[in-house]
């Protein structure tokens, strides 16, 4: 009985450790979802592109972010990457639009 939970303790850990840096990267991408709507909606009022790329910093650390407005919308993409562990590197991406020219 030693042996079977010696093996199955440490499977166990690492399951849970994957499961919790799971879910926080799910957090991470709803983050970054979120701010690329502020972003988009900066944009859309008329604020620079820098605004909307300092707002989406502001919420997620090292996002990238590329703005575009075409017609009556005004869009944002914002990309991250977020480590799992040392080993696993998981990139998230995240577009939102506005109506531009809006109040």
């Amino acid at each position: 009985m030693a042996a079977e939970l010696a093996v199955a303790v440490p499977a166990v850990l690492v399951v849970l450790l994957l499961g919790v840096s799971a879910l926080g990267a799910a957090a991470q991408q709803v983050t970054l979802q979120d701010a690329a709507a502020d972003a988009a909606r900066l944009l859309g009022r008329g604020e620079p592109a820098s605004a909307a790329a300092a707002a989406v910093a502001r919420a997620v650390d090292g996002a990238r972010v590329s703005t575009q407005i075409q017609d009556d919308l005004a869009c944002v993409t914002a990309r991250a990457e977020v480590r799992i562990g040392r080993i696993v590197s998981v990139p998230l991406q995240a577009s939102s639009c506005a109506l531009a020219g809006g109040l």
